[in-house]
């Protein structure tokens, strides 16, 4: 590239005088020279560095999409598990521990401490630093979820088998069999009394059968009391404990002995006419915190429903009252 020559006209001399630039003029225009050829080379660089990608950067961007991409997915599943637990948590504290008849589980207790988010939406927009320690906190909720739950279910197992206690030592069946009953003499209620003829609170019920059939206990107990009561006659009394106890009157034989535990249906007695009676019978109470209940209630193991209306359509109407 030839360099260009500036001329200056001299009045003087009248002519055309050739001019010379100065040594700072010249490190000023090399300076300019060197620093645009730096200047274009810059931008090239940076235009072929944005549109030609290298081989490891390629690599590198690949391998942040798949991270990327799978951080998506554990926070969609994380979203998933969380709702199932939510679920699984409205089920424990509405279904199993109201059946259980336990206390629901505060959600201070549940999530212990944990901040409840409800709402993740706003993730998208986040960083992948932020998404990733969302995404990390919404695991910390959902194994301390699911750590709350199993202990939750170990007290729900515990609390069946009390359940299941319970039910046994409650009476649930009849002390005499159908098969061996003539009637039922009398119900639970206020009757007539059939030796002093005024109207007096029955509280038990009667069944009417020969002597020497036999009386099973209804509930699981221990004896407390198997001997002579005055106007019960020969009388067995079973401890059921929670607070349940039964009585078992007018007996003409006495099997089961003070201090014996005994099972739901096994043999303590059998019907007499003992006592304050007036024919052979079977007097029956069921106490419960000491206050006598409607035996009725108490019979719901071995009765159908049908046999459950009859028997107690016929407490209510039988009248003949025999202690």
């Amino acid at each position: 590239m030839s360099r260009k020559v500036f001329y200056r006209y001299n009045p003087a001399t009248q002519q055309y005088e050739r001019v010379y630039p100065t040594r700072r003029t010249q490190m000023v225009a090399s300076v300019y020279r060197y620093a645009s050829a730096v200047a274009v080379v810059i931008v090239l660089a940076l235009a072929l560095y944005s549109l030609i990608d290298m081989p490891r950067e390629r690599e590198l961007r690949r391998q942040n999409e798949r991270l990327e991409a799978r951080l998506n997915l554990l926070n969609s599943q994380a979203d998933q598990a969380l709702a199932v637990m939510e679920d699984l948590a409205e089920r424990d504290n509405n279904f199993y521990r109201v059946m259980m008849q336990a206390e629901p589980l505060s959600p201070a207790r549940r999530y212990a401490g944990l901040e409840r988010q409800r709402n993740y939406d706003h993730l998208d927009s986040l960083s992948d630093n932020a998404l990733l320690q969302n995404v990390s906190n919404k695991f910390d909720r959902l194994d301390q979820m699911l750590y709350t739950q199993i202990k939750s279910f170990d007290f729900l197992a515990g609390e069946t088998q009390n359940q299941q206690t319970r039910m046994a030592h409650t009476p649930a069946i009849q002390p005499v069999p159908e098969k061996y009953l003539r009637t039922m003499a009398s119900g639970y209620g206020a009757r007539l009394d059939p030796v002093y003829g005024t109207m007096k609170f029955h509280e038990g019920m009667d069944f009417s059968a020969p002597v020497g059939t036999p009386v099973y206990a209804t509930a699981d107990g221990k004896v407390t009391t198997s001997s002579w009561q005055g106007a019960y006659g020969n009388m067995i009394e079973i401890n059921h404990g929670y607070n349940y106890t039964t009585r078992y009157a007018h007996l003409s034989k006495l099997i089961a002995k003070p201090g014996q535990s005994v099972k739901r249906g096994d043999l303590i007695g059998e019907i007499g006419n003992t006592g304050k009676s007036t024919g052979p019978h079977l007097h029956y109470e069921v106490r419960y915190r000491g206050a006598a209940q409607n035996p009725v209630n108490y019979y719901y193991y071995d009765l159908t429903p049908e046999q459950y209306d009859e028997i107690i359509a016929l407490a209510e109407n039988a009248g003949h009252v025999m202690d």
